[in-house]
């Protein structure tokens, strides 16, 4: 758990002027005496920056195969997703997730420990972001080091906490954040253009924290169904939410990216293109899958969702997906296969998005459903869809959509027996190519949507969890807990009462 700070090259000076390009370069790691030196608000852009790869990328990536969104091109690359369509969960697997949220979230938490007065807003962002990127740990891994971790050098061994124990801590940070806001009337140190999200605006800093509880709190709902004490803790909770504001607007970040090397945005430089306008080898191998493709060009529900064509690039007019796990030489494989489209794609310096608005209006609908806030759970699980719309650019098709899905079961909230099932599917589709990782982490917890293994699927059911990678039996082998490779599929997050 070693604790690194990344800080921008150029550090401000009195009376200069530092551009927000500057966000994206990095330093090497920092020792402890040079951190206690530094102030919390020459920390911030990096931190933010340097954390969201983790999701864009790493995460975006697990979600979207394990939920069936792409599929490699076998047509010019052999061995592809082969872990991922085999499941063959290994301490190795996605190991980078775990890794990458410790060494930025360790960033967050140096702002926090920061020895700095009037740095308050600098430190309740910085709590909020911390909250934000360990749930995702909890979410994928279970008990993990939380109290004692991010200490460095002081303690390069934490104990593992329970995972309960953490996700009611998160709240309790972010609860301290709000509460950091909310009394700072010092405004020495103002929070400006190296909060990379919001630019200094406090009050939307209010909203997303509230939006973090709310999905923090609606992870637990399904087990509130059988569980009294998960019930009443909701339940309390949830009154400090009855006249809060939500995201209505997605959270975006952008430090600056451009078509430069080391500028791009994270997902496009991935997924996208080269500097110099050549795709990239992720682009090249990764595309539609056949079961995104039928889903939502009509095949399996009888309506076309238009969001197909900004999802993935039409070939001859229409988009052609494979399907997961296929051999090569299967005639069912296309001659040329729909890469990522477009609406994901859409140049190097696109705005990262970090929490959409379509995924909380669908945690609004689904908390009303439930009983948990007031609200009209039709209508914002109608805005998810128009923000999705909205987000892949096609805001104008999402009204013509709506009537014709509404009757329809799965997608369209009349004709869905199930309301759950409907949410999820519909945020399934939002979060395709976008933060993924939110859909499979929703499957585990709602057993929705159902989507198939790949053909060549090794087990007969998805991970329900990742296996602690191996740089924990390295460094903190006394503290992790033993694990065996059925753990992946037989053992859970506390939240998941699908087990039962």
């Amino acid at each position: 758990m070693k604790k690194i700070i990344y800080l921008f090259t150029l550090i401000l000076a009195v009376g200069t002027f530092q551009s927000c390009e500057d966000y994206l370069d990095i330093n090497d790691p920092l020792n402890d005496p040079i951190e206690s030196q530094v102030t919390p608000d020459l920390i911030l852009a990096g931190a933010m920056t340097g954390s969201f790869p983790s999701q864009s990328n790493n995460m975006n990536r697990l979600g979207n195969v394990m939920m069936n969104n792409w599929a490699g091109n076998i047509n010019a690359f052999t061995g592809g997703f082969n872990e991922e369509y085999q499941l063959i969960i290994t301490s190795t697997f996605y190991n980078f997730i775990w890794d990458g949220i410790y060494l930025n979230v360790a960033n967050f938490q140096a702002m926090i420990d920061a020895d700095f007065e009037n740095y308050e807003n600098h430190k309740a962002i910085a709590k909020i972001m911390k909250s934000y990127y360990m749930q995702y740990v909890v979410d994928l891994y279970g008990d993990a080091p939380y109290t004692e971790a991010f200490q460095g050098g002081d303690n390069p061994t934490p104990t593992y906490d329970d995972d309960m124990e953490i996700y009611r801590a998160l709240i309790t940070e972010v609860d301290e954040a709000l509460a950091l806001i909310d009394n700072n009337t010092d405004l020495t140190n103002p929070v400006g253009s190296e909060d990379v999200v919001y630019n200094g605006n406090m009050t939307n800093w209010v909203t997303f924290a509230n939006t973090l509880k709310l999905r923090i709190l609606m992870r637990q709902s399904t087990l509130a169904e059988t569980d009294g004490e998960t019930a009443s803790y909701l339940a309390t909770q949830f009154q400090a939410l009855q006249d809060a504001s939500f995201i209505t607007t997605t959270a975006a970040i952008n430090p600056g990216y451009a078509n430069d090397t080391g500028r791009q945005n994270p997902f496009y430089a991935t997924y996208g293109f080269n500097v110099d306008g050549s795709q990239t080898t992720s682009n090249r191998f990764i595309v539609a899958s056949l079961y995104a493709e039928q889903y939502l060009d009509g095949t399996l529900t009888g309506i076309l969702d238009p969001r197909i064509n900004e999802l993935y690039t039409p070939v001859d007019g229409e988009v052609q997906g494979v399907q997961q796990g296929v051999d090569s030489n299967d005639p069912s494989v296309p001659d040329e296969i729909s890469p990522l489209g477009e609406g994901l794609l859409v140049d190097a310096s696109q705005d990262g998005v970090l929490f959409s608005a379509a995924e909380s209006f669908f945690l609004q609908s689904e908390a009303v459903f439930r009983g948990y806030i007031a609200g009209d759970a039709k209508g914002l699980f109608q805005d998810g869809i128009r923000s999705s719309f909205d987000q892949l650019g096609i805001g104008a098709q999402a009204e013509a959509y709506i009537t014709n899905s509404d009757g329809v079961d799965e997608i369209g909230w009349d004709g869905s027996a199930n309301k759950i099932e409907a949410i999820m599917t519909q945020k399934w589709i939002a979060t395709n190519g976008i933060n993924a990782i939110e859909s499979f982490i929703d499957m585990n917890r709602t057993n929705f949507p159902e989507v198939p293994l790949a053909i060549n699927a090794q087990r007969d059911k998805k991970p329900t969890r990742l296996l602690y990678p191996s740089s924990e039996s390295i460094a903190n082998a006394a503290n992790k807990p033993a694990q065996e490779t059925d753990d992946a599929f037989n053992t859970y997050i506390f939240w998941d009462s699908t087990q039962n």
